[in-house]
């Protein structure tokens, strides 16, 4: 059974009500002196506890996403494998085709359609799978040759791609929006920025390991431009996500202008967080560390012609002075626009009241033309 499976969740359930009903039942014959009475009373207590918090755990993961497998838990997930078909380009390899859950998902002229892909990035040499929503637009009749802009959407870490697709619903809020004429038709780009598991690299290009920011930075936009019909200017591809996501967005957007013109950050941290699950990512290099630090970034590097959105909260986050710091840092020929929310978290609730306004904002911004 998977980590995420319905049979594993309603089993764990199943066996720790029994378990529980067993306790109830043996605890007379147990309540008597002895030492072998007294390792039994231990016995069942550890065990009803640690079926209750599985239960409990399995439920939080079903909700949140934020491991995917048994693997991923146990922190030996390899990062996939470079295929040598590209010949060493960045390219995409559609591993398979579903139905999205958005209404009339069924018909791709309707609902469109999400692809799972594998992209594979020719400096950084990085593989990575990714889900692709391809709006209903492009498969009209009439579209054939219609290019559409695009915007890489990034959960936070250690979440799953499958968290933008249910707990966050992002193809569904973005069909809605089309079809309210509040945004254009954008192929979305599903993914999560752990893209050398299980390590968290932060969109930082590390010495001798993994190229994440040329990854996200150089790869990826080459990648999509080849392979969809997406606008080959950066004024066509926009990139966000949360909290770790968001960083790594605003971090992207703002030292790769050349290749996107829009960053959004929802809930964002404004400097890698280093620690046991992130390693070393410096190695000593003091100038690399500074640039990763956004606020320190944007007093020292160029800015160049890139919109920024930041969203906070003015009670329950713990980003809402840093958002401050960075809004005011902004100059042209850059822009910032924010959101602060009265009450929030760091939470899927916050970011589904930020998304939808978020994704209005990103559309305004980019263009084909």
């Amino acid at each position: 059974m998977t980590l995420t499976s319905n049979s594993l969740f309603f089993t764990t359930l199943f066996v720790t009500a029994l378990m529980f009903g067993a306790v109830v039942w043996l605890w007379p014959r147990l309540a008597r002196q002895g030492w072998r009475q007294l390792l039994g009373r231990i016995g069942l207590i550890l065990v009803v506890q640690v079926l209750t918090l599985s239960a409990v755990g399995l439920a939080a993961n079903r909700s949140f996403l934020i491991y995917g497998s048994w693997t991923e838990l146990a922190g030996r997930e390899k990062p996939a494998p470079i295929s040598q078909d590209a010949g060493g380009t960045s390219a995409v390899k559609l591993i398979g085709r579903q139905k999205p859950d958005v209404p009339g998902g069924v018909n791709k002229f309707l609902g469109g359609e999400l692809e799972k892909v594998m992209i594979q990035g020719e400096r950084s040499k990085i593989a990575t799978q990714a889900y692709v929503y391809l709006p209903p637009e492009y498969f009209q009749k009439g579209n054939e040759k219609r290019v559409f802009p695009a915007a890489v959407v990034l959960t936070g870490f250690p979440g799953t791609a499958e968290n933008l697709l249910h707990g966050l619903r992002y193809p569904k809020t973005a069909l809605s929006l089309s079809k309210q004429k509040k945004t254009q038709p954008m192929v979305l780009v599903l993914m999560r920025p752990t893209v050398a598991p299980p390590r968290n690299t932060q969109c930082v290009d590390i010495k001798d390991g993994p190229q994440t920011e040329t990854f996200f930075g150089t790869d990826l936009p080459k990648a999509l431009t080849g392979a969809y019909r997406i606008g080959a200017s950066p004024r066509s591809l926009g990139i966000m996500g949360d909290s770790t996501g968001g960083y790594c967005a605003l971090k992207v957007a703002l030292e790769h202008p050349e290749a996107y013109s829009a960053g959004v950050g929802l809930s964002a941290d404004y400097a890698p967080e280093i620690d046991g699950e992130s390693g070393d990512l410096f190695h000593g290099n003091a100038a690399e560390e500074k640039r990763a630090d956004l606020l320190w970034a944007l007093d020292h590097l160029p800015q160049g012609k890139t919109n920024f959105l930041v969203t906070t909260s003015l009670q329950g986050e713990s980003n809402y002075r840093p958002t401050q710091k960075f809004i005011a840092k902004v100059k042209d020929p850059a822009r910032v626009s924010s959101i602060t929310l009265d009450h929030g978290g760091h939470n899927f609730k916050t970011w589904n009241r930020e998304i939808p306004p978020s994704l209005e904002w990103l559309s305004a911004r980019l263009t084909t033309e």
